[in-house]
């Protein structure tokens, strides 16, 4: 009953069900679910005391989808209400922010930044790699040199992987120091994790690079890439309230998947095993994204 109450308010969709409050708990910090509703097993004898019927465990990383979770302590059920249950509390939930307990927006911002930031100066660089080779006439060099069209792919994106990097230390260093932003996870599993995302996005400036004509045009899709990844990835606006469609959108964008797991790194303590699905899909992207590059420009070519 009391499930089926928290359905109508549409401000949840419940997803799953965990035997133990331990199971929960692991499934907010991996990211699977956003809140958890711990029933007791006094409950009957809770409802008798006029006590609070439960508690909500809220991830409270995303400022606005906890604010909404928030509501939900008072929400009314009314079929305890015709039998005369009037919380003494006057909440019929008690609710428990996790990571975020202040409710802090900059906790919320400054690792969703370091993705806008990457996305955008990462794929900039690279997708005007090839047009520039070709506008500068420097294209038949690369021709009659011996290396691989893979090769070349490679060594376009090693050098801006350490840029991606130090962008990564500064951000996430003022965002420490001049925020108070905790970080929670570890340092080698935000780099391995910060690594994956900037080779996908260096992969698909490359991709944009060998359909580009001009440099103009390079900059033009990347723009179109940048703006999508902005709206779109839940930096500004929760994923789950966006309409299906644009969802699907979104998870064909690396910067959705990056958001989701430097999220769960910093501020929840996740580690990549525990993001593995947006781990799996930053690396296959990558790997994609080199192979069409390298096809498209040994194409090119001929």
């Amino acid at each position: 009953m009391i499930v089926e109450a928290v359905k109508v308010t549409q401000v949840v969709n419940v997803k799953a069900y965990y035997p133990t409050v331990k199971e929960a708990e692991t499934a907010i910090r991996e990211g699977v679910v956003r809140a958890a509703l711990i029933l007791p097993t006094n409950l009957t004898q809770r409802i008798t005391h006029q006590e609070t019927l439960g508690q909500w465990l809220v991830d409270g990383s995303d400022t606005m989808v906890s604010a909404a979770l928030l509501s939900l302590q008072t929400m009314p059920i009314a079929e305890f209400a015709i039998a005369g249950y009037q919380p003494n509390q006057t909440k019929t939930f008690e609710a428990t922010l996790l990571y975020n307990p202040s409710q802090r927006s900059a906790v919320n911002i400054v690792p969703g930044l370091l993705g806008v930031i990457l996305t955008m100066t990462m794929i900039l660089f690279t997708s005007a790699a090839i047009v520039r080779e070709r506008e500068r006439g420097n294209l038949e060099l690369l021709i009659t040199t011996p290396i691989h069209s893979m090769e070349l792919m490679i060594g376009k994106i090693v050098p801006y992987i350490f840029i991606g990097l130090i962008q990564i230390f500064i951000i996430l260093g003022l965002g420490y120091l001049i925020f108070s932003v905790p970080i929670n996870g570890q340092i080698s599993q935000i780099l391995l994790g910060s690594l994956l995302f900037i080779a996908a996005s260096l992969t698909l400036g490359l991709v944009i690079s060998t359909i580009a004509q001009t440099q103009l045009q390079a900059m033009q899709m990347t723009v179109f890439i940048l703006l999508p990844s902005i709206l779109l990835s839940g930096f500004m606006f929760p994923y789950e309230a966006m309409p299906m469609a644009a969802q699907w959108i979104a998870e064909a964008l690396p910067a959705t998947h990056f958001m989701r797991m430097i999220r769960g790194i910093i501020l929840r303590g996740a580690d990549l095993m525990d993001m593995w699905r947006d781990t799996l899909w930053l690396a296959g992207f990558t790997v994609i994204g080199i192979v069409v590059a390298a096809l498209r420009f040994k194409k090119n070519l001929d």
